[in-house]
């Protein structure tokens, strides 16, 4: 599915793989890599791709969130906040290959938790992280 028209878009460079390095064209990312000592790594130092992975879905979703939130009238807490993970491994019926899977508990303070329920289900339609990841990973979503 594509998009009508770009309204923004993220420029990155990586090198070295899960070892590597990562810069966002305007150096407000720039990264060290280490893989995992559960996928083979040494745990470095760096961050590695679905750390990278649950901060942008999480921060995405409140986004999402919010503007669901305004075009309901919905005064939303601004404390929201998400506990994202991102898990890695091999894929069922699939001999050699990755898979990952999302779960993301969600906080809204202060409000309704059926309300709240309410307003993540219908933000879920709208994220951009969502709409990628749909039919493609396992994404649970709870809210606390």
């Amino acid at each position: 599915m594509a998009i009508d028209k770009a309204l923004y878009t993220a420029h990155a460079t990586s090198t070295g793989g899960r070892t590597g390095t990562t810069k966002s064209s305007d150096d407000r990312i720039s990264l060290q890599l280490s893989t995992p000592r559960e996928l083979g790594g040494d745990s470095g130092p760096g961050t590695n791709p679905e750390q990278l992975f649950a901060a942008g879905y999480s921060a995405c979703f409140i986004g999402a969130m919010k503007a669901v939130a305004g075009s309901q009238k919905i005064k939303l807490p601004a404390d929201v906040s998400i506990n994202a993970e991102v898990s890695i491994g091999p894929m069922t019926g699939k001999p050699g290959a990755f898979g990952i899977a999302v779960a993301m508990a969600v906080h809204v303070p202060g409000m309704d938790k059926a309300d709240a329920e309410k307003l993540v289900a219908t933000a879920h339609q709208v994220c951009p992280y969502s709409n990628a990841t749909r039919g493609n990973i396992e994404v649970a979503l709870t809210v606390i």
